[in-house]
């Protein structure tokens, strides 16, 4: 065959064509994924015919399927294919805009070249309007109630000049560009224009078409005035002096620039105001659009692309390098502009600078030559690499805190949804790691740290904690664990956990912990009482994936206690109880011929602790998600489930109280959003002592970043950078003349082949001991796992510490009152726990 990787790129598309028209054909409303692959698999059939040009399958494009033949966000997610194919005259790339254009279209063409009959009559029922509206589209930004438009470069001086272009060719100039060094073919006043650029948008241009003349207004470069680059006309600080002027007048004529003086006065201009809807199509939302703080300054935005405003000189300084040595700045090594950042620290938009694999700085980024407002750390300067993230949201990299090592598939899986680091333990699919996260051993731990030192995720290896014997936990810990895992498969004893919780207090390590289902030792409070105050991170507190049957939920009333769900449980929903039986038959290695294993396996799953857990999720009392992969947890869908869970709340208890107390706008939801992006970054980041390091978007932390589009967002990222560095991205296919080529697939990127972008967390006292693994990666120990440093001592300067406790998890420390009756299961008190009633919140198999 001599195939090439480009031709299996569109036998991808091939495959997925067919798989979306035979559901189709049955009357199936198709998803994003599946109408890309339709309208794209159809179009190549179409190239390969030889009998169409590129405009023609350009209109084509838009008439395969229309609104009733897709669900009703896909209209709106789906605004452009691009593919490639081979016509007869060679290669070319079909573009199609707005593809689905219409309501009715032929099925016939639908179908193409898939063999399978056309329906005589239409299937589809006509789409919903109500559906297809622009406020319930994926995504939407809800802008301020205000009408009021953005005032932009405010306080500074203006004026208008009137500009001819004497050139046989268009001249085009950017927003930015030093008026004064434009092309010698534009004839205007340049001394008046000493100092100015365009008064308007950032990024935006005028154009100038031969011969023509109009009038523009100009507004005063900010920052230190200092003009950089361009024709070098007038470079340096601004200066008005007359010896300088008629410097400038000289360089202008002897350069032969285009140079008339206007006898009057130049008239002063009005502000630029830009609509709040324009101004969020070109730079995202801002203040009053539920952003609690832009730290733009508005009209001197950052963006990258032709005309635009980090271009030397204007944007981006002429002055600077990589040290600062022999210029006056230090620059950034990469800058992400215009972010919508969601973290816990706050929901704020930004630049993102990043320096040595670490975020430098959170603010305004640009050229303080020419720009107000810019942070000394995010100056863009010829070594700076640009991120846009116009419209585009930022989190921290996500925190899996239950990882079986059960498989390195895992690894690309998880980054793909949104994952940098894993914290867990096995050896790969071993009997007893598809069953526990424990890597049992010395040898075992040296072993599995080096196998993960090409796996471009941050790591901590979890030993074996169940044993009542300090001896060979000390000896796991020494060789390079970052926590112990008590695991009731091993043994969750009262023995087990003071041991083990003895020896984690003695070299600052946490103590993660599955306690007994079958309380074959003792109930809950047996457990509660071995566990004394010594703080303890619980593992699937409500207890579908293990812990005392049925009450292990009870636990998170206590103050020591981290807990954490897995995500099979998340939300409660229809389908979640009935998977749930034979995950534990096959985690555990139990046999549905042995009555016993069959009542182990019932007695963990409960509808009503499930339900209770969605509660105890959204009133903060449950402080982590995590996710049991691939032994009763799916690791590419922790953050997928956490949001999963925040939105079926809201559907079912509205907006949480701080939330409504803090604004008087009914879509605030801010409170909610930081407790729940709160869940997978910074809270396992601090439980396992990584928080000195990772866990959220804050200025000294590694640069473990998550991009998403707001339409899928908490689904299906579009870029996850590790240390800076873009790891894997939403990218098309590797022969395409541009990067948006269909098939579109998340891909691993450069950072994949640089172990040091990951961090390995192990033991502080094992540091010198993994040093001799031969690693590639960078070693960190854990820190604070069992104390934090709360500040220092006014008089003595000594550093103040306290016991780690719930009180630490942000945004989730509540600790209820409650119970499970053993009976029935109901939890108590009601009032607390207003449990769901609606099990089926999104929708039941009839629709």
């Amino acid at each position: 065959m001599h195939l090439v990787p480009r031709e299996l790129e569109r036998l991808t598309l091939s495959q997925l064509g067919f798989l979306a028209q035979r559901r189709l054909a049955r009357g199936v409303r198709l998803n994003h994924a599946e109408a890309v692959a339709l309208i794209s698999s159809v179009l190549q059939e179409l190239i390969r015919d030889g009998h169409y040009a590129v405009a023609d399958l350009m209109s084509l494009g838009r008439t395969i399927l229309g609104r009733r033949h897709v669900l009703p966000s896909v209209p709106y997610t789906l605004r452009q294919i691009q593919v490639e194919g081979t016509f007869p005259t060679g290669t070319f790339m079909v573009s199609v805009q707005e593809p689905i254009g219409s309501e009715v279209v032929d099925l016939k063409r639908a179908l193409y070249g898939s063999c399978i009959p056309t329906p005589d009559i239409d299937p589809f029922p006509e789409s919903n309007q109500e559906d297809c509206s622009e406020e319930n589209e994926p995504g939407a930004i809800k802008l301020s109630k205000e009408t009021d438009d953005i005032c932009l470069n405010v306080g500074r001086d203006r004026i208008a000049l009137k500009v001819k272009n004497c050139g046989n060719r268009p001249i085009q100039v950017g927003s930015h560009y030093h008026f004064l060094e434009t092309n010698p073919e534009l004839v205007f006043d340049r001394i008046q224009a000493y100092g100015y650029r365009l008064d308007r948008p950032a990024g935006a241009s005028v154009r100038f078409e031969p011969g023509q003349t109009r009038e523009v207004n100009l507004v005063e470069i900010g920052g230190h005035k200092k003009i950089q680059g361009g024709n070098l006309i007038a470079p340096g600080l601004v200066n008005r002096s007359p010896s300088n002027i008629k410097k400038i007048e000289d360089q202008l004529k002897d350069q032969r620039f285009g140079h008339e003086r206007e006898t009057e006065s130049p008239k002063i201009c009005e502000p630029y105001k830009i609509p709040r809807a324009d101004y969020c199509e070109m730079y995202g939302p801002t203040e009053g659009d539920l952003v609690e703080k832009d730290y733009t300054t508005y009209g001197d935005e950052c963006n990258f692309g032709g005309g635009k405003t980090i271009r030397d000189g204007t944007g981006q300084t002429s002055n600077g390098s990589s040290t600062g040595e022999k210029c006056d700045y230090t620059c950034v090594d990469t800058v992400i502009t215009n972010a919508l950042i969601i973290d816990h620290s706050g929901i704020v938009k930004a630049d993102i600078g990043i320096k040595d694999g670490r975020i430098s700085g959170i603010g305004k980024a640009g050229n303080p030559d020419t720009m107000n407002g810019v942070d000394p750390d995010l100056i863009i300067g010829p070594n700076t690499d640009v991120i846009g993230g116009e419209n585009k949201i930022v989190t921290a990299g996500g925190i899996d805190t239950h990882v079986h090592f059960v498989d390195p598939g895992q690894v690309m899986e998880g980054l793909c949804g949104g994952l940098t680091t894993f914290l867990g333990g096995g050896t790969g699919p071993s009997t007893s790691t598809n069953a526990t996260t424990c890597t049992s051993g010395p040898e075992n731990i040296k072993r599995m740290i080096q196998a993960w030192d090409d796996l471009p995720v941050n790591v901590g290896i979890s030993g074996k904690g169940s044993s009542g014997c300090k001896e060979g936990l000390v000896e796991q810990i020494l060789a390079g664990a970052a926590g112990l895992k008590i695991h009731e498969d091993w043994g969750a004893t009262h023995a087990v956990i003071d041991a083990c919780l003895k020896v984690c207090d003695m070299y600052d390590v946490q103590c993660m912990i599955h306690t007994d289902t079958m309380n074959e030792g003792g109930f809950v409070d047996r457990t509660i009482e071995s566990i004394g105050n010594r703080v303890i991170h619980t593992y699937h507190t409500e207890g579908a994936g293990g812990g005392h049957a049925p009450d292990i939920i009870s636990i998170v009333k206590k103050p020591n206690v981290l807990p954490a769900s897995t995500n099979p449980t998340r939300p409660f929903t229809l389908n979640t109880v009935e998977e749930h039986l034979d995950m534990v038959m096959v985690a555990h290695h139990l046999s549905k011929d042995i009555p016993e294993d069959v009542s182990f396996a019932e007695s963990r799953i409960r509808a009503e602790t499930i339900a209770a857990e969605d509660v105890l999720q959204d009133m903060g009392a449950i402080s982590i998600m995590s996710s049991d992969s691939q032994a009763m947890g799916r690791v590419g869908e922790v953050v997928l489930r956490t949001w999963h869970t925040a939105h079926k709340m809201h559907e079912q208890r509205g907006r949480l109280k701080e939330d409504i107390d803090c604004d008087c706008d009914p879509r605030v939801n801010n409170y909610r959003v930081k407790r729940y992006i709160s869940k997978y970054t910074i809270n396992p980041a601090i439980a396992q002592g990584m928080s000195h390091l990772i866990g959220s978007v804050e200025k000294g932390k590694v640069a473990d970043l998550v991009l998403w589009k707001p339409s899928s967002f908490g689904t299906k990222p579009l870029q996850v950078l590790k240390s800076g560095m873009i790891a894997v991205s939403l990218g098309g296919d590797p022969n395409g003349s541009i990067p948006t080529i269909e098939p579109m697939i998340m891909r691993p990127q450069f950072a994949t082949h640089v172990p040091s972008t990951s961090i390995m967390f192990v033991s502080d006292c094992s540091l010198e001991t993994v040093k001799g693994y031969g690693l590639r990666k960078r070693v960190e120990p854990v820190k604070g796992c069992r104390k934090v440093e709360i500040g220092k001592d006014e008089e003595t300067g000594e550093v103040l510490y306290e016991k780690l406790s719930k009180k630490h998890m942000k945004f989730n420390s509540v600790t209820p009152e409650m119970d499970v009756d053993p009976e029935t299961f109901v939890s108590r008190p009601h009032r607390v726990l207003d449990l769901a009633t609606d099990l089926t919140v999104f929708g039941t198999l009839d629709g």
